[in-house]
């Protein structure tokens, strides 16, 4: 059963491949992307119900991504939950100083990453 489509955004194939596999069993349409510049025109071409997003990219991190995602009237009602491998508390009040929902440190578990997801979008069952 569709649940709403996902832009995932991350440098790291695998990593897309990873939240791909996830995602798409609990049955979420997921759409990639590996910079910052390439989520920035997702989001306004897919019109995602959430985004997932590294921090640490090339051309543009996820940090001022997330900024101008919230900054675009079009686009700042969209979810951003950071996912990243910096977990320092510096960093994560940063990811909500640029407007992310949430913030989850790498290695994560899948179960907590759907239970964030659902919390964020809520369970369409």
């Amino acid at each position: 059963m569709y649940q709403g489509r996902i832009l995932v955004v991350d440098d790291e194939v695998y990593i897309l491949h990873i939240l791909d596999f996830i995602l798409g069993a609990e049955g979420y349409d997921v759409v990639t992307a590996t910079n910052g510049e390439q989520a920035l025109q997702k989001v306004r071409e897919e019109k995602p119900d959430l985004v997932i997003l590294d921090i640490m990219m090339p051309k543009l991190d996820g940090y001022e991504t997330c900024r101008m995602i919230k900054r675009d009237a079009a686009t700042k009602q969209i979810p951003v939950i950071l996912l990243t491998a910096k977990g320092r508390e510096v960093d994560q009040k940063l990811g909500r100083e640029v407007g992310a929902s949430d913030y989850i440190t790498k290695p994560f578990s899948p179960n907590k990453l759907i239970e964030r997801v659902q919390a964020i979008l809520g369970v369409r069952k």
